[in-house]
């Protein structure tokens, strides 16, 4: 949390006031990090290596594991320096650099979210035709917080919130409205089918991007849509925390624990998985 400046740049308060909790959250960051680096490094070599996971499914996980990567590297070091020492300045350039890259993999993660939803929702609702809708071509288009950068200003911020609000709208609520829109008509054509065993493999199928989906969404809309009092800021600094370093490392955990594909393409590469003849 940024709400201080000196004569080189910001000073991040971050949980400063409670010190032994700074050593407990260095600890937490640093394994979670390495989580993160291990387990997305793990679904993008597995996703280039095994031939059998060259599918759209697995083109859009590999590009969600690059940007959990991309968007922890961009704050945890700086976190880690915060929590471990008395040094808690970042260079008003620093700042500005890791809030634009920041926003710029968020928003694009909100982005691929919906996407992702799409994916599902072709694969359940229209299956005949997924390998035309989604072919397996790549598709070209696709710290610092914004609202603790709003109070640290003297002046009036009044128009600085509206724009935030706007964009938060368009970033955020209506990516979500698209991907629960996806939903409930995936919920609408599971419920048509007839055996449960059916059912249930079709829910399957969606249930580790769902709970992404929560996971992610649940603690940006805490950040960035929260009401305006001390409480709401200081439960926004633990909101921040998990969303910038807790979903990057669950999302492999996730995926991998619920998908039988990326465990057998995993024992492939240690050669523990023979070939069928």
């Amino acid at each position: 949390m940024v709400n201080h400046t000196s004569p080189v740049g910001f000073i991040l308060l971050g949980f400063s006031e409670h010190p032994r909790l700074e050593k407990i959250l260095f600890v937490v960051v640093l394994c979670s990090y390495l989580l993160t680096l291990l387990g997305n490094t793990l679904i993008l070599l597995l996703s280039t290596l095994d031939p059998r996971l060259h599918s759209p499914m697995y083109f859009f996980l590999s590009n969600l594991s690059f940007l959990d990567l991309c968007f922890t590297t961009t704050c945890v070091p700086q976190m880690l320096v915060n929590l471990w020492g008395p040094t808690k300045t970042i260079s008003f350039l620093g700042c500005f650099v890791q809030l634009f890259i920041f926003l710029s993999l968020g928003t694009t993660e909100c982005i691929l979210l919906t996407v992702m939803a799409f994916d599902r929702y072709v694969a359940v609702c229209q299956p005949l035709h997924y390998a035309t809708i989604i072919h397996p071509p790549p598709v070209d288009d696709f710290v610092c917080e914004v609202p603790a950068l709003i109070r640290l200003s003297c002046g009036d911020t009044t128009y600085n919130e509206i724009q935030m609000a706007v964009a938060s709208v368009f970033i955020l609520v209506v990516p979500l409205s698209l991907i629960l829109v996806s939903y409930g008509a995936i919920a609408r054509a599971v419920l048509r089918i007839n055996s449960a065993k059916g059912r249930r493999k079709a829910f399957g199928t969606c249930s580790s991007h769902l709970i992404v989906v929560a996971l992610f969404y649940s603690s940006v809309i805490a950040v960035y849509l929260q009401p305006k009092n001390p409480y709401a800021r200081e439960r926004g600094k633990f909101f921040g925390l998990f969303y910038a370093v807790g979903t990057p490392s669950l999302n492999p955990l996730i995926y991998t624990l619920r998908n039988k594909d990326v465990k057998r393409a995993f024992r492939r590469l240690l050669g523990k998985e023979v070939e069928p003849s």
